[in-house]
């Protein structure tokens, strides 16, 4: 079964949305490595392609929102899906965030954490890379879009586990570190693994669709 039957534009607007999501969700990875390597020229552009990313997701997410509301696509799922690309938008929006503080607070992080942030990033953003190709084809092949949404909640628990790990080392092991940069080291954890969050709310999101397609 197919959504759209007729609305090819929207479809193009949809891919080209998860796209740049996808894209920009690269490039916080990058823009974090750079950063944890000392690299601040090539992180700063990695930061400044993410916010121009970020920008055009939105713009994209409204101009697929008026197409549904000038045109009553999907009268029966419209709220649904429009929630769907809401917090689709929100997971670009949350990386945009983490990097640019990583610019603003300049945290130093030590390198015996280094590894862990770099996997924390991985993991977290696999979650995401995960729900991407569910949420896509669900537009055009709602039926093939449960396929990975288990991967996801799967990367959605090894993010947190990591994040945990992290937050033990900060607090038990790391003596020379005063309290103020156990906490603000603590931060940056908490809102990388975030994303794996929003992406796993992603998923729920489209869980439910699913199931309403099929009634």
């Amino acid at each position: 079964m197919k959504i759209f039957k007729t609305s090819k534009s929207v479809i193009k607007n949809i891919d080209d949305f998860y796209d740049t999501i996808d894209i920009g969700l690269l490039n916080f990875k990058e823009g974090l490595k750079h950063y944890l390597d000392g690299n601040l020229a090539e992180f700063e552009k990695k930061l400044r392609t993410l916010e121009k990313l970020e920008g055009k997701a939105d713009a994209i997410k409204r101009s697929i929102e008026n197409e549904f509301y000038l045109h009553s696509i999907l009268p029966n799922f419209s709220s649904d899906v429009l929630r769907l690309l809401e917090k689709s938008d929100d997971i670009i929006d949350m990386a945009k965030e983490n990097l640019s503080q990583f610019d603003v607070e300049i945290p130093n992080i030590p390198e015996v954490l280094i590894n862990d942030f770099i996997r924390l990033a991985d993991i977290s953003v696999a979650a995401t890379e995960n729900v991407i190709p569910s949420a896509r084809i669900f537009f055009t092949s709602p039926d093939k879009a449960k396929e990975g949404l288990q991967k996801v909640a799967f990367y959605e628990r090894e993010a947190d586990k990591l994040a945990n790990q992290i937050k033990r080392k900060l607090f038990r092991e790391m003596d020379e570190l005063k309290l103020s940069e156990k906490i603000h080291l603590r931060y940056f954890a908490l809102h990388i693994e975030e994303i794996s969050d929003a992406s796993e709310l992603v998923s729920n999101i489209l869980s439910a669709l699913i199931l309403k397609s099929r009634m």
